[in-house]
């Protein structure tokens, strides 16, 4: 090896191969490794796609925001009780006079001017107040977005129909009760509660399946009007709508294209069932049958519809405008 020079296959770096037989030892081969790490892994993913990068965790607690109902209202989730949860949506259903049963405040919570009001609301009415660990909360709010605030309410007492028809007979007036057919969301129900109160309902009626319930996102936008005006839960609504025209009251449906419009309503001033239909459907087919007119709203001609809610605030104002006068006449 004159001048330092090595050997072909005397190389002493590592993964060299050596020639079989020398007294330099075993061959010594990269056993395919070498080939191997000279494949590519494919594109970098995403920092979103990264377990345990910033970015995933953002994208992870944002997808959780997400998921979570509007208003502050946990998801149903089987036998877990129903909760508003959020700091502010409690403070406003406890300004609303929802009914509750317990606040729930996560142990070591820093407190703001909400959470002082939400305890010191509940203090006031005599609703329990319970300390738990975050880790409860989750479970007790089925992993919503709590703040370290929960507010526990009790399911809704429901009036059965007939005692909508009762609480006519005894007021003395001529029924109005307004009734629901496919309204699903909950704030949507506590508005027209709010209006059939507003204008002298007796009760509101809302069928078991395919229709909000007064959950407590009902309560809070009704604006505790839910405390003093019955609403009653049927099973078929059709057939309770039957039941109601057997009693003398008369149906009347909410519809864009009415048979008569709010100016020529002449029904309202007798006993009157009025009917609401869903935000996007309106009335479905099988209530329309039974119902012995539609009505309608005069609009201006860009306008197409109105919100349900709102529809329903507008017919009843005209109700009652007709029965005040008359009266007086």
């Amino acid at each position: 090896m004159e001048g330092g020079t090595v050997m072909a296959g005397n190389s002493q770096r590592r993964g060299a191969v050596r020639k079989t037989g020398t007294k330099k030892g075993a061959v010594v081969g990269s056993g395919g490794q070498a080939r191997r790490g000279l494949r590519g892994k494919g594109p970098t993913p995403p920092a979103e796609a990264r377990k345990g990068h910033p970015a995933a965790r953002r994208a992870a607690a944002a997808a959780r925001r997400d998921a979570a109902p509007a208003g502050g209202q946990r998801r149903d989730r089987g036998d877990l009780p129903e909760t508003v949860v959020g700091r502010n949506p409690v403070v406003e259903a406890l300004r609303a006079g929802v009914p509750a049963t317990a606040l729930y405040v996560a142990t070591g919570l820093a407190t703001d001017e909400r959470v002082t009001e939400a305890v010191n609301a509940v203090a006031e009415r005599g609703i329990a107040l319970l300390e738990v660990s975050r880790a409860e909360l989750d479970r007790l709010t089925g992993g919503a977005v709590h703040q370290g605030l929960a507010l526990q309410v009790p399911p809704y007492d429901y009036a059965h129909p007939e005692d909508l028809l009762a609480r006519a007979r005894d007021s003395g007036r001529p029924a109005l009760v307004v009734a629901v057919d496919g309204v699903t969301d909950p704030r949507n129900l506590g508005a027209i509660v709010r209006s059939a109160a507003a204008f002298g309902a007796h009760g509101v009626l809302v069928p078991e399946r395919r229709s909000a319930g007064m959950t407590a996102s009902a309560w809070r936008t009704s604006a505790g009007t839910a405390a003093r005006l019955r609403v009653a839960r049927c099973t078929n609504l059709v057939r309770t709508l039957k039941e109601y025209a057997e009693a003398g009251l008369m149906i009347a449906g909410l519809d864009a294209d009415g048979t008569v419009d709010t100016d020529a309503f002449e029904l309202a001033t007798g006993p009157l069932v009025l009917v609401v239909g869903s935000e996007g459907r309106g009335l479905s087919r099988l209530t329309r049958t039974v119902c012995d007119v539609t009505v309608s709203i005069p609009m201006a001609r860009q306008v197409e519809s109105l919100n349900a809610s709102v529809a329903a605030g507008v017919v009843l104002a005209e109700v009652a405008r007709r029965r005040r006068v008359a009266q007086a006449g």
